[in-house]
């Protein structure tokens, strides 16, 4: 039998430091603060949160779980797996002909027209090489020039929005949420309506997720398409905003990740799309369209090579294990917690599979 004590026990000791009550704590909270004035503001909502929260499923079925599974948080940048799934929507949909077209090709006069951003195509956004620049809903891309997260194998040692030249699409990794905001747009220019309606109609309803998740954007990222007003979303919380979601339909994303794209015997997705998402970027092998990768054991030595993730500042982590059949969601973990967390659920899952 399976024993999830320790692992109970050590997420619940390893809460991230974040305040549960941000409103009342907001020149202290989030990663805009990390921004270079006059960046460093809100723009989207943010919310109260709940405690350490997740859940260890097998093939769809809960081994574990601890805290409210059922409450809807923010999740910052695993917000943008969503996105990377919305565009295989639109693939299918045949709205994207070839994610090798530049998006200019497209959507002309939506940001993508000049000389250097004209080149760019959609695959290059999804992979975070498309070195787009401009500004989105009033932030240049600059405020995230030199940034580092917390997965990334090698660490820039500039100060993060530091201005530097432009190189050419497709020859810079660079993980920069102002780029994915205006892919984002893109998106939603493509499908001329909202993309959490998308997301709810081809994935969230079919799936059967709650109906408690939200999708939020900032007060200034309006657009009118056809002459009506729609709110575009950006694929975190950086400046507020991003996905509201539940552990559980967090998890039931997971799965639909793991069966490639499959629900009920019915493919919501095609697989080859979801093959493409985690085929390693050329010159960021470590990341795919919005997913992190563990080529090479680079993010986890205890997870499978095969594993990828879905990922968010605040210990938001949604890890996929196709070896293991395995998903799990860990909800306000602390950063220096990620590895020994997933060290004690392999040790778990490995011990059932030898006894």
């Amino acid at each position: 039998m399976y024993d999830w004590s320790e692992l109970k026990a050590f997420v619940n000791s390893n809460e991230c430091n974040w305040t549960r009550e941000p409103e009342s704590t907001l020149d202290q909270w989030g990663i805009h603060l990390l921004d270079t004035p006059p960046h460093n503001k809100l723009l989207g909502p943010v919310f109260a949160r709940g405690g350490p929260a997740g859940l260890v499923s097998v093939a769809g079925n809960t081994l574990c779980e601890w805290g409210d599974i059922h409450r809807p948080d923010m999740t910052f940048s695993v917000t943008k797996t969503c996105l990377a799934l919305i565009t295989g929507i639109a693939v299918d949909a045949g709205l994207i002909k070839n994610i090798d077209d530049s998006i200019h090709k497209s959507l002309p006069g939506i940001g993508f027209d000049d000389n250097h951003n004209r080149q760019i195509t959609f695959r290059q956004m999804l992979q975070f090489t498309s070195e787009w620049s401009g500004n989105c809903f009033g932030i240049p891309d600059q405020v995230d020039h030199y940034r580092n997260v917390s997965m990334q194998p090698v660490a820039s040692t500039r100060a993060k929005g530091d201005a530097r030249a432009m190189r050419i699409p497709g020859s810079h990794w660079e993980y920069n949420d102002i780029r994915i905001n205006q892919f984002s747009l893109a998106l939603l220019h493509l499908f001329k309506k909202p993309l959490p309606e998308v997301f709810k109609e081809h994935i969230m309803d079919p799936i059967g997720a709650s109906d408690t998740w939200q999708w939020h954007g900032y007060d200034n990222s309006y657009v009118e398409i056809n002459g009506k007003s729609m709110q575009s979303v950006p694929g975190g919380g950086h400046w507020g905003g991003g996905l509201v979601i539940a552990p559980a339909d967090q998890a039931l994303l997971g799965q639909f990740m793991l069966q490639q794209g499959q629900w009920h015997n019915k493919q919501l997705l095609s697989s080859n799309w979801i093959k493409q998402m985690l085929t390693p970027c050329t010159i960021a092998p470590y990341y795919g369209f919005f997913t992190w990768l563990n080529t090479g054991n680079t993010i986890s030595k205890s997870a499978s090579p095969e594993s990828y993730f879905a990922m968010g500042i605040g210990g938001q982590l949604v890890w996929h294990d196709p070896v293991r059949h395995a998903v799990c969601v860990f909800r306000w973990l602390g950063e220096d917690a990620t590895q020994r967390a997933i060290e004690l659920v392999t040790a778990q899952l490995d011990l059932q599979q030898t006894t």
